[in-house]
């Protein structure tokens, strides 16, 4: 039988790390966009601990990951975990593992006093929004924005 077990990511762990942003990039038909290299990863994550990671192993092999960061919510007057990133290799899904990671984190936000648990999805991982929805979570009705490039240039310029 086939053990899970979870470890933290490590500084030596960037192209790991990088390799599994992609395989979720791709995952998503937006490998296109990944534009982060493993001198980001290192400092954002190591360096000035803006994001944390966590690996799931069987037997000892990764498999999967998962990088979430906090935020704060002025509502709750408290920090958020929020998940960014969860992927777990095509041929490990079914096992429960996506699951057992969800459940890592939820461990997680309850241990360290945080006030809730959070991610966003794309609309059409029908899949996923499913899963989601079996565990209990809440879908929210707004849509995510954001700005980069040119557009948050020009703004920041006004």
């Amino acid at each position: 039988m086939s053990e899970l077990t979870f470890r933290n990511a490590e500084e030596n762990d960037v192209g790991l790390i990088l390799e599994f942003i992609k395989k979720l990039a791709d995952y998503e038909k937006r490998l296109d966009e990944v534009i982060a290299t493993e001198d980001d990863i290192r400092k954002w994550v190591f360096e000035k601990h803006q994001a944390e990671v966590i690996f799931a192993l069987e037997d000892d092999k990764v498999i999967g990951f998962a990088l979430f960061f906090l935020s704060f919510s002025t509502y709750i007057g408290n920090v958020n975990l929020h998940l960014e990133d969860l992927f777990v290799d095509p041929e490990y899904r079914g096992k429960g593992y996506g699951k057992a990671l969800l459940k890592k984190l939820a461990g997680i936000v309850v241990d360290r006093g945080y006030g809730r648990f959070e991610w966003t999805c794309l609309s059409w991982n029908k899949p996923s929004i499913d899963f989601y929805l079996s565990l209990g979570a809440e879908q929210k009705d707004w849509n995510v924005f954001h700005l980069t490039g040119d557009a948050l240039k020009k703004l920041a310029d006004e």
